[in-house]
């Protein structure tokens, strides 16, 4: 981390990045307009890395505040504002290289607070295309984690088959839940059942339903309690997982000792470099089309987990850089 104030100094057979194609999913509705960033918001890592226009950036940060359907602990509408305040005091150097030099492009947050979780969907859908159009990566900061709909569902409606690899502590596959079938409990289960593939990393609390839903459907998945007892393994991702990927990082993946700054916080989870070994693997070799941070409930006299979530989403970034598939 910096002295505060002062500057530092992929894929299916084709591979490459899908261009992005008019909507057509049943989540979207027409498209919506894409402005630059501003509403009191930082760039992320703007003393260290000047913001790139969109049509120049790599990647796209769309801040998504947006919180509707949390069940325990709130405050991830805040998480968008704490990552990119926290991003300021990052090094742009990840130690490897400088995965800000590729460009970043922060959008303006989507306007989703007061919307239905179903209009938010479409609403961030649509942000997401914008940067799909720029052939971007997205990079989606939540917010409680029903917003990972919206990408995914701009990615479907790129028509390129993908899977989604979920960093979590809970599976998210409950039919239904607080009465609304759009909840954060709910998310993976909405995707399941658009026949994506999805793999599960680091969950350790699902109800008997959830448990039962997975193993019937055979959801990949490596447990915490797997991670615990034998480390990290050499292979991630089961084979014939598809090589273009959506990552969703729900940031209660990590253990409650290291972030408690989150809705719903478990014991026994992940740490620092366990999730970075765990991306390492999960991103080499393959097409990054987009992923996000979600859950993060900022929580004052706690910087220390802003800071980690701002991290962790630009060392994702580094390694979409070095280790993923590039653009044919």
């Amino acid at each position: 981390m910096k002295t505060k104030g002062t500057a530092g100094g992929k894929a299916g057979a084709a591979g490459g990045r899908p261009k992005a194609s008019p909507l057509a999913f049943t989540w979207l509705g027409k498209r919506g307009r894409r402005g630059g960033a501003g509403r009191g918001y930082r760039h992320f890592l703007e003393d260290d890395v000047p913001p790139s226009p969109p049509a120049k950036a790599r990647f796209h940060i769309i801040p998504v505040p947006y919180e509707h359907s949390v069940s325990y602990g709130g405050g991830t509408a805040d998480g968008p504002r704490a990552i990119l305040e926290a991003s300021v005091q990052l090094e742009a150097f990840d130690g490897t290289d400088v995965p800000g030099r590729a460009g970043l492009y922060t959008a303006p947050p989507v306007a989703c607070a007061k919307l239905s979780p179903e209009r938010m969907i479409k609403t961030v859908a649509r942000a997401v295309h914008g940067a799909l159009a720029h052939r971007a990566v997205p990079v989606v900061l939540g917010g409680e984690h029903t917003v990972t709909l919206g990408p995914v569902a701009a990615l479907m409606a790129v028509g390129q088959p993908f899977g989604v690899v979920q960093f979590d502590a809970h599976a998210d596959l409950r039919e239904a839940y607080g009465g609304t079938p759009y909840s954060h409990a709910c998310v993976m289960r909405r995707i399941v059942e658009k026949g994506i593939p999805v793999c599960q990393i680091g969950v350790r609390s699902c109800s008997a339903a959830e448990h039962e839903f997975r193993t019937r459907r055979r959801l990949p998945r490596l447990d915490a309690v797997e991670i615990a007892r034998h480390g990290v393994p050499a292979q991630v991702l089961p084979k014939g997982f598809p090589r273009n990927l959506y990552i969703t990082f729900d940031i209660d993946a990590f253990d409650s000792s290291l972030m408690p700054a989150t809705g719903t916080p478990e014991p026994g989870g992940l740490f620092w470099f366990e999730a970075i070994f765990l991306l390492e693997r999960v991103i080499r070799g393959r097409n990054v089309l987009g992923f996000d941070v979600v859950e993060l409930a900022p929580m004052p006299g706690l910087a220390a987990c802003d800071f980690a979530a701002a991290k962790l989403a630009y060392a994702i970034m580094g390694m979409v850089n070095r280790l993923g598939m590039r653009e044919a």
